[in-house]
């Protein structure tokens, strides 16, 4: 019921204009999303090198219907790699992509519109001297998604692939991008999936976490944690422990504006910490849909914007 609010809530003009007039939604977007422009996001990630942290940038959108736009989104990346190389910035900063923002999503030949234009990004951020990380999205496209990775692959090898732990398929699709060479975010999941597909008591998606963290942090690829679960941070420090390439050899990743105390303490105790940038025009959007994929992500987030931890 509270999730069917939310989307109502999102889809509503007259509740966005309200939603955007009051100080604590300010206050909210000034915490989790670094502005809107280009030069917000660089700004953001000046501040986290000065924090000591990586960052990853991601172009606010999904679900494009719409191929101008998914140019327009194209576009965006590529002036966003421009701008982080102009600052001195590659060597620190990446960018996240969502293939459904690309073109995906397109009735007619969506795999290969998203494509094109991943490989346009992929290509600007080499120019760069950086990377590029292809988000995961709902359950019905993981395998579209993992073939145009494969794809990616081809020309830019260090392209990252992302896997949700919550799904039943994730370690099978873990023992295959455990490889050499291969960046690999795990992430618990945070879509609405059904029973058939993901895991769903909080119990079993933090086991199948786990399973899926020793897999990628026993291969010879390169891991990247993605979770503020102090449980799995203690868990992922413990596999990281002898692991060859030492420190370099792995990241642990969080939101922008969600446990930034514990951020800079990984950093300080010698870990790589890479946080997540969203940011662009449709934060309200993002904010919207992430309160609507978790409905408990409601009192998540006043607890992150009331504590600095």
């Amino acid at each position: 019921m509270l999730r069917q609010v939310i989307l109502k809530t999102a889809a509503s003009r007259r509740a966005r204009r309200a939603i955007e007039a009051t100080p604590l939604t300010r206050a909210v977007v000034d915490r989790f999303v670094a502005g809107e422009s280009v030069p917000s996001a660089v700004r953001a990630s000046e501040g986290l090198n000065d924090a000591g942290c990586l960052a990853t940038l991601d172009y606010l959108g999904e679900d494009t219907t719409d191929r101008a736009h998914a140019e327009h989104v194209t576009g965006q990346y590529v002036a966003l790699l421009d701008g982080l190389a102009d600052a001195g910035l590659t060597g620190m900063a990446e960018v996240s992509i969502k293939l459904s923002a690309l073109g995906q999503a397109l009735p007619r030949e969506g795999e290969a519109v998203a494509l094109d234009n991943a490989s346009r990004i992929c290509a600007a951020a080499a120019r760069a001297g950086t990377t590029v990380t292809v988000d995961m999205e709902d359950h019905t496209t993981t395998d579209s998604t993992l073939g145009i990775v494969a794809q990616l692959r081809r020309d830019f090898p260090e392209t990252g692939a992302v896997i949700q732990a919550y799904l039943r398929r994730s370690e099978g699709d873990c023992r295959d991008l455990a490889t050499a060479g291969s960046r690999v975010r795990l992430c618990k999941g945070a879509y609405r999936e059904p029973a058939s597909v993901a895991y769903q008591a909080r119990a079993e998606v933090t086991q199948a976490y786990l399973r899926c963290a020793e897999i990628l942090m026993a291969g010879p690829g390169y891991p990247m944690l993605a979770t503020h679960d102090p449980e799995l941070i203690v868990a992922g420090t413990r596999l990281a422990a002898g692991r060859p390439g030492g420190v370099t050899g792995y990241e642990f990743q969080m939101l922008y504006g969600i446990r930034p105390t514990e951020q800079r303490r990984l950093a300080e105790a010698g870990h790589q910490v890479r946080v997540y940038v969203p940011f662009g025009e449709e934060w309200y959007g993002y904010l919207m849909r992430r309160l609507a994929e978790r409905p408990a992500n409601l009192m998540f987030f006043f607890r992150a914007l009331t504590s600095r931890n």
